[in-house]
């Protein structure tokens, strides 16, 4: 019951000019004529060598133009995480929910959802009521939630764990052979880290056993939108989750 004994929950649980201002007109200097000098004031005229000389004196637009920005970071449009999101699921896809995966693989994976964590929409998920319900486990790098030391007839086929954040309870089960379960509190650290302590196993999901105090852990939700759920434990798993049942609630 590798599944149980790991104490983990599934996710465990941006040289400019040094002038600031435009290019400065050039400015008629006044000179006084001397009291043997009889002047008259000279009509301004423009002429086209003017123009180009006050053109060529001044700093070129171009220069200038391209050292500036109309459009501040923050009005930028965010990049889409649809394309990213595709990219990982179909590198997960062969992977049997990382039981096969290569040092090769993990490494991909890792870069792909990192990629995606950039573009998070979600800044606060335990804020969030796309946290709540019931979600399948697609992809980890935990050993022992993917029972890799078994032989493949006797792992579980597929690993379920959901949240209901208004509760602060968690819960992982498992599918055939064993459908045993656990359940755990939550204790937000931040807007998106919880401590978790795992406090009822349930072996084939019927027989209640008390957790041991050590089982204790930390997650931290890195990724959530509708669909998809990226999080990383205390012990450096990666967990990648889809969701199947927003309306599921744990058993009380």
């Amino acid at each position: 019951m590798a599944f149980l004994s790991s104490h983990t929950l599934i996710l465990t649980t941006t040289r400019s000019s040094s002038s600031h201002s435009l290019p400065k007109l050039l400015h008629s200097h006044h000179h006084h004529s001397s009291p043997d000098t009889l002047s008259f004031p000279i009509k301004p005229t423009t002429t086209t060598q003017n123009i180009h000389n006050l053109s060529t004196a001044s700093v070129p637009f171009d220069k200038w133009s391209t050292k500036v920005s109309f459009f501040p970071t923050f009005l930028k449009k965010p990049k889409d995480a649809k394309p990213i999101k595709e990219e990982l699921l179909e590198a997960i896809a062969p992977l049997d929910r990382g039981a096969d995966a290569t040092p090769e693989d993990q490494q991909r994976i890792d870069q792909i959802a990192r990629k995606l964590e950039a573009v998070n929409p979600t800044k606060e998920p335990l804020k969030s009521d796309l946290l709540n319900g019931k979600w399948e486990l697609i992809y980890t790098t935990s050993a022992s939630i993917l029972q890799t030391q078994r032989p493949k007839l006797l792992r579980s086929r597929t690993n379920y764990q959901a949240i209901n954040a208004d509760t602060l309870r968690a819960q992982n089960m498992e599918s055939w052979p064993f459908f045993n379960q656990v359940t755990a509190d939550l204790t937000p650290l931040n807007a998106r880290k919880v401590a978790v302590k795992f406090d009822f196993f349930k072996i084939a999901g019927l027989i209640p056993i008390k957790a041991p105090g050590r089982a204790r852990g930390e997650l931290e939700i890195t990724y959530l939108d509708e669909e998809l759920r990226v999080s990383r434990g205390d012990k450096g798993n990666l967990f990648i989750l889809k969701m199947i049942d927003p309306s599921y609630r744990i058993p009380v």
